[in-house]
C-alpha cells in the first residue's frame, strides 16, 4: 500500500491528543510570551518534560522576563534550574542571553530561526520551534523523533536531523509545519519508541512501511495465561526482602523481562554535571552498569552514591582518576565479585560482577591497546584471563558480559574501516581475540536484532563525529550462547548524551 502522509496525520492527530503534550508546546498554550518559550525551550533539551516544567517554573517565579534574567547571576541560574540535564551549560547560554539580546537585537527576542541561531545556546531545532510555537510562524522543527519517524515512513531518506529539515522544507506541504514536531514527538514519546517500538498497538500499523524497525516482542496471549496459571500453581513462593529491595526479586510475568543498562560514563564526576541521576532514573533499568568512572566513592557527591531505589557496588581504580567500574542494581545480588582474581589486572578496577539466582552479570571495562599498539600484549592477557573467568561462571548459570570492549568486531561496526586497521580497537589481534571470543560460546546479542551499518555507541569529541555519525561500535551486551533464548531485546540509545558513548539495552527473561 501506497504511504499517505495525510492519511497518517489525520490519524495522528487524534491519537496523540490524549498523550502528554511537550512542555513547549504546553507553556506556547499557557503563554504567547516568546521570552518564556525560548527559555523553557533551551532548558529541554536533552530534559525530561517533568523535569523541564518544574525547572522553568522556579526560574520564572525569580525572572518572569529578560530583565529579572538579566539580575540573576550564572550561578543563580544553574540553581533555579537543576537538575536540567547539561544544567550549568544551560545556566551561562541564559547568563549570556540578556547581554546579547541587548547588544544586538534591542531587548527583543528574533522572530526568524538564523536570527535565533545566533543567540547562546540555540542551534536551529531550539530556533525552529521558537518560531513555530511562540510566533505562529511557518517552521519545521526536526528533532530525533522527526528524523527517525520521517525514515521509518520512507518520506525522507537522510542521515541527520539537519538533512531531515532541509528535505522537509522541500516536501512537507506548509500546513503541516507547524504541528510536525508536536505530533511526531508525542507519537514517538508514547507509541513509536526509539528502541522496541510498540507496532502491535501502532493506530497507522496499517499504513506504516517499518522501514529499519525492529518492534518489541509481544507475549501471546496463551501463552501468557498458560504462564500466569503456572505462576498461581507453584508451591514455591520468595520470601520478600526488607528494605528498599522489597519486592524487587519477585517479578511477576507481566514484568518478568529485566531491562540492564550499560554505559561508559567517561568520567562519573563529570557526567553528574550533565543530567546523570535524571537520565538513571528516567531509565528505569534493573540494573546499570557504568565503566570509566574515574573515581573513588569517596570523591563523589551523595546524589551519585545513593540513586533512589538502588544500591551501588564500586570497583575503583588505584590509581586516581583512572578506569573503574561500578553496577547500580534494584535487586539484592547473593554476592558480588570484585575482580577476576587476578593482581595484573584488578588493580586497574576493570570487571566487577552480581550474581542473582539464575545469572551472573559482568560488568567489564576492557583495557585500550593504545596509540602504537603498545599495550596489545596486556590487552589480550586481559582479554583471556576474562574469558576463562566468564566461561567458568558459565557452567554454574547464565552469564550476562556487557561493557565496554574496546573492539569494534567487524567492518559493518565502524565508519572507516580501512582507514584503521592497524589502529587501536581495529587491529587484526583484537577483532581475531572477538572471533575467539563468539567462538568459545558467547553471543552478541545487538547483532541478533540489527544487522545494519551506521549503528554505533562511541564517537570522538573531534570533528562533530557524533553529530555526523562517524563512530565505533565498541560496547556490547553478550550473553552465553545457552543463554541466547532469554534475550528479549537490544538496543543502542544514540540520543542518551553525557558522554563520548552512549548507553546500550538488555531486555532479559
Amino acid at each position: 500500500m501506497e504511504f499517505s502522509l495525510p492519511k497518517v496525520l489525520q490519524i495522528l492527530s487524534t491519537e496523540v491528543a490524549g498523550y502528554a503534550v511537550p512542555i513547549v508546546d504546553l507553556i506556547g498554550v499557557q503563554t504567547k510570551d516568546p521570552y518564556k518559550v525560548l527559555v523553557a525551550t533551551i532548558l529541554s533539551a536533552r530534559t525530561k518534560d517533568e523535569t523541564t516544567a518544574k525547572a522553568a517554573a522556579k526560574l520564572f517565579r525569580e525572572a518572569p522576563d529578560l530583565a529579572g534574567l538579566a539580575a540573576l547571576n550564572e550561578e543563580r541560574i544553574a540553581k533555579l534550574i537543576f537538575p536540567v540535564g547539561f544544567y550549568k551549560n544551560k545556566a551561562g547560554f541564559l547568563a549570556r542571553l540578556p547581554g546579547v539580546l541587548a547588544s544586538e537585537f534591542n531587548n527583543q527576542i528574533p522572530d526568524g530561526v538564523e536570527a535565533l541561531t545566533r543567540l547562546p545556546g540555540v542551534g536551529r531545532k531550539t530556533a525552529n520551534l521558537v518560531v513555530a510555537v511562540a510566533f505562529r510562524k511557518p517552521a519545521i522543527c526536526v528533532d530525533t523523533h522527526v528524523h527517525r519517524i520521517m525514515n521509518i515512513w520512507g518520506y525522507v531518506e537522510t542521515k541527520t536531523p539537519l538533512e531531515t529539515e532541509m528535505a522537509l522544507r522541500k516536501k512537507l506541504p506548509p500546513e503541516y509545519w507547524l504541528t510536525i514536531n508536536s505530533t511526531l514527538v508525542a507519537f514517538g514519546q508514547g507509541t513509536c519508541k526509539p528502541v522496541a517500538p510498540h507496532c502491535d498497538r501502532c493506530v497507522i500499523a496499517q499504513y506504516c512501511p517499518r522501514i529499519g524497525v525492529k518492534p518489541r516482542k509481544v507475549l501471546r496471549q496463551a501463552q501468557h495465561e498458560r504462564n500466569v496459571q503456572s505462576v498461581r500453581q507453584s508451591s514455591v513462593r520468595p520470601e520478600p526482602v526488607e528494605g528498599p529491595f522489597l519486592g524487587a526479586h519477585q517479578k511477576t510475568t507481566e514484568d518478568a523481562m529485566r531491562k540492564f543498562i550499560s554505559w561508559n560514563v567517561n568520567g562519573l564526576r563529570a557526567v553528574e554535571k550533565k543530567g546523570f541521576v535524571e537520565i538513571i532514573a528516567g531509565l528505569n533499568a534493573d540494573l546499570v552498569a557504568l565503566q570509566e568512572i574515574k573515581a573513588l566513592p569517596e570523591q563523589l557527591p551523595e546524589s551519585i552514591k545513593n540513586i533512589p531505589g538502588y544500591t551501588a557496588y564500586w570497583f575503583s581504580a588505584q590509581k586516581k582518576g583512572y578506569a573503574g567500574v561500578a553496577t547500580y542494581s534494584k535487586e539484592r545480588p547473593l554476592s558480588v565479585l570484585y575482580g577476576i582474581d587476578h593482581k595484573d589486572h584488578d588493580y586497574e578496577g576493570r570487571v566487577l560482577t552480581l550474581e542473582f539466582g539464575d545469572f551472573f552479570f559482568i560488568n567489564a571495562y576492557f583495557p585500550n591497546s593504545q596509540h602504537g599498539l603498545l599495550r596489545m600484549d596486556y590487552k589480550l592477557q586481559f582479554n583471556n584471563d576474562l574469558l576463562a573467568f566468564a566461561q567458568n561462571l558459565a557452567t554454574q548459570k547464565s552469564v550476562v558480559i556487557c561493557g565496554d570492549f574496546n573492539v569494534a568486531h567487524r567492518e559493518i561496526d565502524l565508519t572507516n574501516p580501512k582507514q584503521n586497521e592497524k589502529n587501536p580497537g581495529y587491529a587484526p589481534e583484537e577483532r581475531a581475540w572477538m572471533d575467539q571470543f563468539i567462538a568459545a560460546g558467547f553471543v552478541d546479542t545487538f547483532r541478533m536484532f540489527n544487522q545494519e551499518p551506521g549503528q554505533y555507541t562511541w564517537w570522538s569529541y573531534r570533528f562533530n563525529a557524533r553529530e555526523r555519525n562517524i563512530g565505533w561500535r565498541i560496547d556490547y551486551f553478550c550473553v552465553d550462547e545457552k543463554s541466547k533464548k532469554r534475550v528479549a531485546e537490544a538496543g543502542i540509545l544514540h540520543d542518551i548524551m553525557g558522554s563520548d558513548h552512549c548507553p546500550i539495552l538488555l531486555g532479559f527473561r
